[in-house]
């Protein structure tokens, strides 16, 4: 068994720890904290500030460092390219390191009041995969089951029953995936390509966000999470999900993987909830939801987005 601190490392990350950290890096980068709002606590903590149009991004330990910094060098290339993407702040040392914590720095996205369409994440997907990478820019693999080990051993709150379930799927999806033969040819992959990882700004640009786990690998990685969430969990419409692999030309779910990718993206919602279950009674609601019909792959997916 793990020991306490070992379970606390990373995962015992709240967000009241995080806005700590915060007025520290601040402090490091010549900006002002006061009045900023958390807009986000996920896998990484998110704050604006209202002194500066600025979003702070906080993650977890070290451990999650040179992901912070491949996300700075990910949105310069892409910028580079001409590529609507977030901006990393240039005159700013990037990134920070703060009481264990990688701390970068971001422009403020001026928001419309619309938001993006799938029609319009199929389209920005189908025009990242077509890029060919730099030699200048080296990129990991796809991070199939990221942290996950970690994860499990950490998790706060979560009975043991769980944690051995848990570890016994991780290791049947590796060699799951260990036996998968791809279609397609290996490309810039944005990690995480869902809805909610585009925004539109207030001229109507669609823009795309959180880099950090930006690889080069196959492109299915991408798709299957659209794929995943209309045919588990019904997020989006028919017709929504019908445009979205319009413009991207093609639809997961034919491929004879889907149903392994499908598991892979199932277990990883489930296990990055799993991480916030001491936030708050919704969230840990949710997680049991999430666990209860991971266990059985015929039962309904009733989960709430978040």
């Amino acid at each position: 068994m793990p020991s306490e601190a070992e379970r606390n490392k990373g995962l015992g990350f709240t967000s009241a720890g995080a806005a700590r950290v915060l007025a520290a890096a601040c402090r490091r980068a010549g900006l002002d904290d006061d009045g900023a709002r958390l807009i986000r606590f996920g896998e990484n903590a998110l704050f604006r500030l209202t002194a500066q149009p600025v979003v702070v991004r906080i993650a977890r330990s070290t451990e999650y460092l040179d992901s912070a910094r491949g996300e700075v060098e990910v949105s310069r290339w892409l910028l580079h390219e001409g590529f609507p993407v977030t901006r990393a702040v240039d005159d700013l040392e990037q990134p920070l390191t703060v009481d264990g914590h990688p701390v970068t720095f971001w422009h403020l996205i001026e928001e419309s009041r619309r938001k993006p369409s799938y029609g319009e994440l199929g389209a920005v997907l189908r025009d990242l995969h077509s890029l060919s990478l730099p030699d200048t820019l080296s990129l990991p693999s796809y991070p199939v089951l990221d942290r996950t080990d970690q994860r499990i051993d950490a998790a706060v709150g979560i009975p043991e029953d769980d944690r051995a379930f848990l570890r016994k799927r991780a290791h049947e999806l590796r060699d799951r995936v260990a036996d998968l033969r791809f279609e397609s040819e290996k490309g810039p992959v944005h990690g995480d390509a869902h809805v909610q990882n585009l925004m539109v700004d207030r001229n109507d640009q669609v823009i795309l966000i959180d880099l950090e786990r930006f690889s080069f690998d196959f492109p299915e990685w991408d798709l299957m999470v659209t794929a995943t969430e209309h045919h588990s969990l019904g997020w989006q419409t028919k017709e929504e999900y019908g445009a979205f692999i319009g413009a991207y030309g093609r639809d997961l779910r034919a491929w004879p993987g889907f149903p392994t990718l499908r598991a892979v993206q199932e277990f990883n919602m489930t296990t990055w909830l799993m991480q916030n279950v001491s936030e708050s009674a919704e969230t840990a609601a949710e997680y049991a939801r999430r666990i209860s019909s991971l266990r059985n792959e015929d039962a309904p997916r009733d989960w709430n987005p978040g």
